[in-house]
């Protein structure tokens, strides 16, 4: 069973992320390549596996264009947001019930 669930396949995101688990490709890319972190320290922050996170980041490797297709989508969703206050974003924006 592959690690990593395309977001085409996915049914809880529209982007690549560890199976069964809501973490995407993407944050631990972010998290291990531009932040620096060990690959040990995202596993035992997210309860994964190193194994899952060294397969979330050759995910990304491996599939160049759709990772730039989610940094796209994510810019663009970022730029109406900027002038829709009712785009949701992120858990900041959801409404104080």
């Amino acid at each position: 069973m592959n690690t990593v669930v395309s977001g085409d396949e996915s049914e809880i995101h529209d982007e690549p992320h560890v199976r069964d688990r809501r973490i995407t490709v993407s944050h631990i890319h972010a998290l291990v390549e531009e932040r620096g972190l060990d690959a040990q320290t995202v596993a035992d922050r997210f309860d994964l596996t190193a194994s899952q996170v060294y397969h979330a980041l050759a995910y990304y490797n491996d599939y160049p264009e759709e990772m730039r297709a989610v940094e796209e989508c994510r810019r663009e969703l970022q730029e109406a947001a900027e002038d829709d206050p009712r785009i949701v974003t992120g858990p900041e924006d959801l409404p104080d019930w």
